[in-house]
């Protein structure tokens, strides 16, 4: 009987392999339902092949239910099925299931292979769980699992990405302590996460010494640290940098003459900017719609948005560089200069040419259109705008809000504002200091209080702007013990209140008194 039993194991084996090796695993679940519901014996192993056969094919669901089928059986997976299935349920964010798997096999005494571990890392970075990727890494370690060079450079990149860039720099060197050499990628990451968070000289001094220890160092690398130095206005150092670039055999691409160009016309250096890209030029290297618009942009910068409009319409434009951007320079250049007719003809100009504007392209208009009080054509702004289906963004809202404010409009920017909490755009604290502003000038100090307490509550906090603003209405309004306890939280929070103000309300209160 017992022999029997088994050749009835083997052939449902059998079966299931060949379906599943035709790809018609429906047919093969049927099969081993069959299987598990006979008479026969089944053993750990086919539980553990079946779900590894069903997480190859993505059927994580399936997956679920016969983990949970073979558990009251006394059955277990093995170390290489758990990781897989944790590796597979990484694809869909499936964290409670994963965490359910991980406690599973600290029970049996295992832990997931260095792939899944690494994987799952991954994944809590890529999601902005960076606290529990570093209690997952600590407890993988406690486990007995050893983290490899991936491991750490994952958990690096995601503490850079969530700028918590000294928690990075610890991993770092907890990584170098531990014997591990940095490869180009684990580099990279520190470099690009340290640059992009203003740490410049940092990474520069973490990673130079990898460098003459044989790391090849790739064009990221090198341009990450230039355009740190430059953003550090240290052209001198990212000139040097250019120049070891060179020497180490990396060519200078078109991102890394984009970044000193960009520099460039950022601090006036026109004439350097221009014969910058002749040298591009010159040396074959074709230059792109960023390469241009970054000379507009000093252009329009050194008040110069004819030579601009020159520029995009002359050289630009022959070549297909033009796009909303360009636009967008020149339209806000006209705007500052009040050349608010000559902005809209280019406005104009940039739709025969069927180039779309975009949010930045109304706001712009309507803005300056409004603030020289051409309500009219703002409007017909709008509601072209609304007709092209462009959600207005908060940038959009804060102008539309400040302008009302400042026209004394307060009831209608309320409005506003209350439409734009309905279209689920948050406010920031730039806006709420719009309209806080707004409603003390015209002595409805209690409503500034209101929004002052509810901007809070939002989970947006006052800067030294808002209380300013709120202990100058205060005063204004007579509330005097109301503006000292303003005055207590703005103290408490780190600001600090000018000394005409804060004399302002010293002598308000010590008038009171004597009265």
């Amino acid at each position: 009987m017992y022999h029997s039993l088994g050749v009835h194991r083997l052939i449902y084996r059998s079966r299931m392999v060949h379906y599943i090796k035709t790809g018609l695993i429906d047919h093969a679940l049927q099969v081993f339902d069959e299987m598990t519901q006979s008479n026969c014996r089944v053993f750990s192993i086919d539980y553990n092949r079946f779900i590894g056969v069903l997480v190859k094919h993505s059927r994580y669901d399936l997956a679920e239910h016969y983990y949970y089928e073979m558990a009251p059986q006394g059955f277990s997976l093995t170390p290489f099925t758990y990781s897989r299935f944790i590796s597979g349920l990484c694809n869909i964010k499936n964290f409670t299931l994963i965490e359910k798997l991980l406690r599973d096999m600290e029970r049996l005494g295992c832990v997931p292979d260095i792939w899944a571990f690494n994987i799952y890392l991954n994944l809590l970075c890529q999601e902005n769980r960076i606290q529990l990727a570093l209690q997952v890494f600590d407890r993988m370690v406690e486990k007995g699992r050893e983290p490899d060079v991936v491991s750490y450079t994952i958990v690096i990149d995601g503490l850079c990405k969530a700028g918590k860039f000294d928690n990075a720099v610890e991993v770092w060197n907890s990584m170098i302590s531990k014997g591990f050499r940095p490869d180009t990628i684990a580099c990279t990451a520190l470099v690009v996460g340290l640059c992009g968070g203003g740490k410049v000289d940092l990474a520069y001094d973490l990673v130079i010494g990898e460098m003459k220890g044989g790391v090849k160092f790739n064009n990221l690398m090198y341009n990450s640290l230039i355009s740190g130095f430059c953003r550090a206005r240290r052209i001198d150092k990212a000139q040097a940098i250019k120049w070891f670039m060179k020497r180490n055999g990396c060519q200078p691409d078109l991102v890394t003459h984009n970044v000193l160009l960009n520099y460039c016309c950022n601090e006036f250096m026109l004439e350097e900017a221009e014969k910058l890209m002749k040298q591009m030029d010159k040396s074959g290297m074709e230059l792109d719609a960023y390469s241009y618009n970054g000379l507009l942009k000093g252009l329009c910068k050194d008040n110069r948005p004819e030579k601009a409009y020159l520029l995009m319409r002359n050289v630009m434009e022959p070549k297909g560089l033009c796009n909303v951007v360009s636009f967008n320079t020149i339209i806000t250049a006209f705007c500052k200069a009040g050349q608010t007719r000559r902005a809209y003809k280019l406005f104009e100009e940039m739709i025969q040419k069927e180039i779309l504007p975009d949010v930045v392209t109304f706001t712009i208009l309507i803005e300056a259109l409004l603030r020289e009080g051409s309500s009219d054509i703002a409007k017909k702004l709008l509601d072209q705008m609304t007709g092209m289906d462009l959600l207005p963004d908060r940038i959009f809202y804060t102008t539309i809000i400040d302008h009302l404010c400042k026209s004394g409009k307060i009831a209608m920017a309320c409005d506003v504002f209350n439409d734009m909490l309905e279209k689920g755009i948050t406010a920031d604290v730039v806006l709420y200091n719009a309209l806080i502003s707004g409603l003390c000038r015209a002595s409805r100090v209690t409503e500034a209080m209101h929004l002052y307490e509810e901007m809070q509550t939002r989970g947006c906090c006052p800067d030294e702007v808002t209380f300013k603003v709120i202990i100058r209405g205060l005063i204004r309004d007579k509330r005097l013990s109301v503006a000292c306890g303003v005055w207590d939280e703005m103290m408490e929070k780190g600001f600090t209140l000018d000394r005409v103000l804060s004399q302002t309300l010293i002598n308000a209160v010590h008038s009171k008194d004597v009265a």
